[in-house]
């Protein structure tokens, strides 16, 4: 049979370079390309087989990988419909066609997405081989024909094409492997368990049974023989109804899939036809990851396409606030060789991120109203993230708006879990803002002094404990047309009838008190910004609010823990006028205000203000002096 040798064109090789160390970074990436070729091939011919009663399959379809320790090769093949000499000319990648000029330019010029677009128009899937192979054998029938035609290649710059004989329709691929392919090091691609857990990573869910040839014995010394395995699944449960599916086949897919140790919380399992199609299948798992609001968390879903595994943590499909869940998107409308950077600008990677998160949403509402402590236990692990999913959203109105009614806080009402609804719902008709107050814990909430008067007229306060509530509610500022209104802010007041007129009172005081408050605010100094009487306070001698606009005393504390003391508060101390210490402060300010007795109970005050909102003092040592001579005086 005579060989005809064909030139590739001149920037072919070129070409192949992109291939093998651009578009391919990740060497195993060949088998499932080559998988997949096989897969189509075995597609066409059922399809046309269909139409076309003279291709009607006298086999059942399957394909075969081989590796081969005494050749250094691994062979690949199907009987799918196979293809003729043109074909092979036309189809074995676009690259041995006139256009590899034409795709070089338009790749050189296009936006990232187009690339991909582009990479997926010319085919050059099948030239993945090359990344481990210095030599590619291709051998192929047609399916209702007798001739077969032989493609030889070592990727240089040109390629061999002969006529030879072939005993069935389908496709045979031969690659003779690179030295470093062959060894135990990074990869060895000759060893039949590698090759099988390749398989069972990118090609698992391949429709049609990937088989290969294992040696057993019956014992140590018995001769081997030859067992065929079928090593892929083949039917993803994912492609299943969701009414044929049962818990426990969830919980264990989800088990072996994502190495899950405990059944999943909640699992969503979603098909979508129409401008794009696709399956997910999603899980929210019973405990939040240690590390899962940390940099070193790998979030992301598995990717399919058309039962073909792209890649792990994919991070596109999802918004970070949901970074806990987990699962796979299968789609047949994304390529097969889509990269992590161009799936950031892919079209259809957006339309189902958009409908992912809508459904995760909505889920999420129904369990909260159907399922309340099911949701209770899902915000013990998870709420944070949707707290942090508002914060993130400052300029995201829509997404602020699915989110503020899926909140929980605790209260002072009895210290469980409430929606910001439940809560608006329970106001007094008279009270017009959200209360809201933050600190570590709901007991140091419940001890800040602010807190007496609101209890005493039965008011209810929004207990913020996470470092992140207070941002959360900075973006949100309303809920229901109110405002919120934390209690430990400079414009804190009740806005009742009686507290009006007990807050007029006390303006009257402090217009005749102006001196003493100057007096108060020198000796305690720059720390802070103003000193001031209140009628918020009942029992209680003392208190610090901070300014509006800027952080938070509990904000601050959490920016200085991150190691960042930019965030300071701004500081308002502010007096009880009712208080028997405020007359000790007049009795002594009356003596003159140089009297080392008023400075020191002027800067204890503030420092017992601190320890009040959880802040050590700057010298703990020279308080407790000032209190033990303030005490023997």
């Amino acid at each position: 049979m005579s060989v005809e040798k064909m030139q590739f064109q001149a920037e072919t090789k070129r070409l192949l370079d992109l291939v093998v160390n651009s578009i391919y970074t990740n060497k195993e990436i060949f088998l499932r390309e080559l998988i997949s070729n096989a897969s189509d091939a075995l597609d066409k011919l059922r399809i046309e087989s269909l139409t076309n009663t003279e291709l009607a399959q006298d086999e059942e379809p399957e394909i075969f990988v081989i590796p081969d320790i005494d050749t250094k090769t691994i062979t690949i093949s199907d009987n799918g419909i196979g293809m003729t000499r043109d074909e092979v000319i036309s189809n074995i990648g676009t690259i041995a066609k006139s256009g590899t000029k034409d795709f070089l330019d338009k790749l050189r010029e296009s936006t990232a997405a187009a690339a991909q677009e582009l990479i997926g128009q010319f085919g050059v899937g099948f030239y993945s081989a090359f990344i481990v192979a210095d030599k590619v054998e291709l051998i192929t029938r047609k399916a209702d024909t007798d001739s077969a035609v032989k493609w030889t290649s070592d990727g240089a710059g040109e390629y061999e094409l002969e006529d030879c004989d072939k005993d069935s329709h389908g496709t045979i691929i031969v690659l003779h492997l690179k030295p470093e392919f062959t060894t135990d090091n990074e990869y060895n691609f000759l060893d039949r368990y590698e090759i099988e857990r390749l398989v069972k990573k990118y090609s698992d869910f391949v429709r049609y049974p990937i088989k290969m040839n294992f040696e057993v014995r019956d014992n140590a010394d018995a001769e081997p023989t030859i067992e065929i395995r079928t090593v892929n699944s083949m039917k993803p449960l994912w492609t299943r109804s969701k009414s044929e599916i049962t818990r426990e086949e969830y919980d264990e897919f989800f088990k072996q899939q994502l190495h899950e140790w405990e059944p999943p919380q909640e699992i969503f399992h979603v098909k979508a036809e129409g401008t794009v199609e696709y399956t997910a299948l999603l899980c929210i798992p019973k405990h939040a990851a240690q590390n899962l609001y940390y940099s070193d968390y790998e979030a992301g879903l598995q990717l399919y396409s058309r039962h073909v595994f792209i890649m792990d943590k994919c991070k596109d499909f999802l918004p970070d606030y949901l970074r806990f869940v987990k699962g796979l998107v299968d789609s047949p409308d994304l390529p097969l060789n889509i990269s992590r950077e161009l799936l950031q600008q892919s079209v259809e990677v957006k339309v189902i991120g958009r409908a992912l998160e809508k459904n995760i949403l909505k889920q999420l509402g129904k369990l909260l109203h159907d399922e309340r402590d099911k949701y209770e236990e899902f915000w013990r692990e998870f709420g944070k993230s949707l707290k942090i999913g508002v914060y993130n959203s400052m300029f995201d109105k829509k997404t602020q708006d699915g989110l503020k009614d899926l909140l929980l806080f605790q209260t002072s009402r009895d210290g469980k879990f409430s929606t910001l609804a439940e809560y608006v719902e329970r106001m007094p008709e008279s009270q017009k803002k959200i209360y809201c107050a933050a600190g570590k814990d709901a007991a140091s909430i419940e001890r800040l002094p602010q807190m007496e008067l609101l209890r005493e007229r039965g008011l209810e306060v929004i207990y913020m404990t996470d470092p992140v509530d207070e941002f959360t509610i900075d973006i949100l500022r309303t809920y229901a047309e109110k405002e919120f209104q934390s209690i430990t802010r400079e414009n804190f007041e009740l806005d009742d009838a009686e507290s009006q007129k007990v807050k007029a009172e006390v303006d009257e005081i402090a217009k005749s008190h102006e001196d003493l408050l100057k007096d108060i605010k020198d000796a305690i100094g720059d720390n802070v910004k103003e000193v001031r009487l209140t009628s918020q306070l009942k029992s209680s001698a003392v208190c610090l609010v901070t300014g509006e606009g800027g952080p938070s005393l509990t904000m601050e504390k959490t920016f200085a823990a991150m190691n960042n003391p930019m965030f300071k508060a701004t500081q308002i101390l502010e007096l009880n006028p009712n208080h028997a210490v405020f007359k000790k402060l007049e009795n002594l300010h009356a003596l003159g205000k140089d009297n080392s007795e008023f400075e020191d109970l002027c800067t204890t005050l503030y420092s017992l203000a601190l320890l009040i909102e959880g802040v050590m003092p700057a010298d703990p040592v020279e308080l407790a002096n000032k209190v033990t001579a303030l005490l023997t005086r």
